[in-house]
């Protein structure tokens, strides 16, 4: 069994190798925070912007997948699609979570 040693960790965040080329880096997945001392509000409303863009992405990517066809592929397309789908649900039910807490709150006081 491989552990990981001192120098892969270092706080919450820890070094995973890629053992294979297909699987996806680090940057697939956005960028990562440019400092951990940020607030909760700007945080929140860069998560907001970053579902926005996906949404963005995804609408242009369709108009352009009409108009002009030969020039987009229809997995990227397909793909936008899907993140952006997914990322406004996972918004979504992060919102409903905070709503359901704070009136959870509101009911014990």
């Amino acid at each position: 069994m491989n552990y990981l040693s001192a120098t892969q960790v270092s706080g919450h965040v820890i070094e995973m190798a890629r053992t294979d080329p297909r699987h996806l880096a680090g940057e697939s997945f956005g960028p990562a925070p440019a400092s951990t001392n940020q607030s909760f509000g700007s945080l929140l409303m860069d998560s907001i912007n970053n579902v926005n863009a996906m949404q963005q992405t995804s609408e242009a990517l369709s108009i352009q997948a009409v108009t002009d066809p030969e020039s987009v592929n229809t997995h990227d397309v397909t793909i936008a699609a899907a993140k952006a789908s997914m990322s406004l649900n996972i918004t979504k039910n992060v919102v409903d979570r905070v709503i359901q807490a704070y009136r959870e709150i509101q009911n014990v006081r």
